[in-house]
């Protein structure tokens, strides 16, 4: 007993030294509930659910009855346990039909989404859907599909028809990867595919057209900025104004990601603050000038109102993802705290922002666009308060602009690259100085040029502000395509392993938002993550879950089965295991002759590869140890294990080692969002 009062005393200790520095934990623990959700290997019953909120209310009960050493204790499993049982309803609350079939036919419905698909192509993405023979129950509530047909003028409430592919979304292309099917539930999304055939409209925008005005408002600026300025500067232009990142061409894209300038592209915090701070500055020196306003009225707060006005604004018009709202809640808190005397940038609103997020949108916290940009204001937070409190020599005025554009690109990136370095692959080595030459110029010209084209828009003279918006903006994509262009540009990394992120994200937490020396323990867990990160093991064989692509990992890099078809799993196979070849070089890396059948063979086993009907006639029996992978129906005499479409269906993607084979549908668990579709069910290689 004694021990444990020591323990508790200890513990109130710590606690009065971390004083008014306790808040931004909050949305830590959240978060860590919310993951602790979608770690969970099957769905959680209701039961779980309920005996979470008890042990979360009695962890509260506890910290308020009994303040001081238990304190923390009660918080942790009070924000903890509401941040599961959040997850869990929002997973259950956007619940909808999902296609459970492949299907081929009729497509109507009604324009909600327009966007570019990773092969160039517009998507559209469908409401109010029908389907030949499908019931209602069993619609999905929203479709979208990649137009690989003619061209379609596209406009939004616009009911249109088509003949095309659908199946449901697609499960990891290897086992553990990337969920589309769990990312395509929260979006609604009940089926996806493509149509090579012409686009008809069947209706104009009329009915229902009320709740779709902004985004019908969006596509009339974006769709007006693009005549005035077309191609990529104009696209660009329509992405950074109305969030329509459509008109950007792949190459440009490419050039943007490879010189670490497409966050430019995403309307986030950059933009926001960028606009918000513009227009408050204007209405402030503006009202100051005036010395009847001036000396009566509080023009800080009367321009910290506008500015917050034009945010809102600003958020509409940009179609309102994610990293748009957590840069809107941020600049909202920050000029709130403007209106109340407060210090406006602190890691309290910071916190408040993700805490805001959080409970709109748990999922969100799997996204890299969540990740990177809180990661990113947290850093530029943490630094420059340590920076304001730290007793270092002042730097001349003249250098304080620059030394500021430097350094906030400088921890900017270096706290979003692991990040973006685990989602995407890539590391792009002269970031920070095409980040020096591009963003200093959507301060002082792009977005002011944007809200000066705004303002005359109803005048008919927005080309005043389009045209120096268009000279910012072709200056930033020549910058990209520069950089892209220098030797040793971009490197590509392999995937870290599941832990290696939440891990390294507490330990830099921990640096940035404990208190006193021991915040440096938050180094620790870091390096641990950035050790494992380095010992990542990529699987030796990978099927994709339709049998069309066999992956094998050899000495120069993974080689793949065929040169053609399956390219975009073909891609992230390539990009996780770190390998910036394309897939035609893959293929030439094949360790057997070519053909319809193929051979590799491992330690303990022979994988062979069946490539279509030709393949198939090929072989009539197989022997124990032999894993046969086809890519069409299959029956074979022998006792080896044949995965064919029908059995890949079931299991999704594989992976193959000397340990055995594991499934994707294993790694992903029995979850509400990859219930196994019907044993008749059959799949479709989405070409998207």
């Amino acid at each position: 007993m004694r021990g444990l009062r020591r323990t508790l005393a200890r513990c109130d200790l710590v606690l009065l030294n971390q004083r008014g520095h306790l808040f931004p934990w909050i949305p830590v623990f959240l978060a860590i509930g919310i993951g602790l959700y979608f770690l969970c290997p099957v769905e959680p019953a209701p039961w779980v659910h309920a005996a979470l909120l008890a042990t979360g209310a009695l962890g509260a009960a506890v910290a308020l009855r009994w303040p001081g050493g238990l304190t923390s204790l009660g918080w942790v499993l009070a924000l903890s346990a509401a941040g599961f049982c959040l997850a869990g309803l929002r997973a259950h609350q956007v619940v909808g039909p999902v296609l459970d079939w492949r299907y081929y036919g009729p497509v109507e419905g009604r324009v909600v989404g327009l966007d570019r698909s990773a092969s160039d192509a517009v998507r559209v993405t469908l409401d109010r859907v029908r389907l030949e023979r499908v019931g209602p129950d069993k619609r999905p509530d929203k479709v979208r599909i990649s137009l690989h047909g003619p061209p379609a003028e596209l406009v939004p409430g616009q009911r249109i028809m088509t003949t095309g592919h659908l199946s449901p979304p697609q499960g990891p292309v290897e086992p553990g990867g990337f969920d589309f099917r769990r990312h395509a539930w929260f979006q609604g999304l009940g089926a996806v595919g493509y149509t090579r055939n012409p686009v008809l409209t069947v209706a104009p925008p009329g009915e229902g057209r009320t709740g779709l005005f902004i985004f019908a408002l969006r596509m009339a600026v974006s769709d007006h900025i693009r005549r005035v300025l077309p191609g990529d500067v104009g696209g660009f232009a329509a992405a950074v104004t109305a969030g329509d990142r459509s008109g950007v061409s792949q190459v440009a894209l490419d050039a943007l990601r490879a010189s670490n300038l497409a966050h430019l592209l995403a309307i986030s915090g950059l933009h926001m603050g960028l606009l918000s701070g513009f227009v408050f500055a204007a209405l402030r020196m503006g009202l100051s000038l005036v010395p009847a306003l001036a000396l009566r009225f509080p023009v800080k707060k009367i321009a910290a109102v506008g500015a917050l006005g034009a945010a809102a604004v600003y958020l509409a018009l940009s179609g309102g993802n994610v990293a748009t709202e957590r840069a809107f809640i941020m600049v909202a808190v920050v000029l709130l705290a403007v209106l109340v005397d407060r210090r406006a940038f602190s890691l309290r609103a910071v916190a408040m922002a993700a805490l805001i997020v959080l409970v709109l949108r748990p999922e969100a916290l799997l996204g890299p666009g969540f990740q990177m940009s809180f990661a990113a204001t947290t850093a530029l937070v943490a630094f420059f308060g340590w920076l304001r409190d730290a007793d270092l020599p002042r730097a001349p005025g003249w250098a304080k602009p620059v030394l500021g554009v430097v350094l906030s690109s400088a921890i900017a990136g270096l706290a979003t690259a692991p990040i973006g370095a685990a989602h995407f692959n890539t590391m792009s080595h002269y970031g920070l100085f095409a980040n020096l030459l591009s963003v200093p110029l959507m301060g002082v010209l792009v977005i002011p040029a944007a809200v000066l084209a705004l303002f005359l828009a109803p005048l008919g003279l927005e080309i005043v502000g389009l045209y120096p918006m268009g000279l910012g903006l072709r200056w930033i994509l020549g910058v990209a395509h520069v950089v892209t262009g220098l030797d040793g540009a971009q490197s590509h990394v392999p995937g870290p392993g599941p832990w290696v992120l939440p891990m390294m994200a507490l330990g830099m937490l921990w640096l940035m938002l404990w208190q006193g020396r021991s915040r440096l323990i938050g180094l620790a867990p870091a390096a641990v993550a950035f050790a494992l990160w380095t010992q990542a093991d990529r699987p030796m064989v990978l099927v994709a879950d339709t049998g069309g692509l066999v992956g094998v990992m050899t000495e120069q890099g993974r080689a793949l089965s065929k040169p053609r078809g399956a390219g975009f799993v073909a891609r992230n196979w390539l990009e996780n295991d770190g390998d910036g070849i394309d897939q035609t070089g893959a293929a030439a890396r094949w360790p057997g002759p070519e053909g319809k059948l193929r051979r590799v063979a491992l330690a303990a086993t022979e994988v062979v590869h069946v490539i279509g009907k030709t393949g198939a006639a090929e072989i009539e029996s197989c022997v124990a140890g032999e894993v046969v992978i086809s890519s069409v129906p299959l029956r074979l005499d022998g006792p080896c294990e044949v995965f064919d479409p029908k059995r890949l269906l079931r299991t999704g993607s594989l992976a193959i080692s000397d340990k055995g084979i594991v499934t994707a549908q294993e790694k992903a668990g029995a979850r509400i969002w990859n219930t196994p579709p019907a044993p008749k069910a059959r799949r479709l290689a989405l070409r998207q």
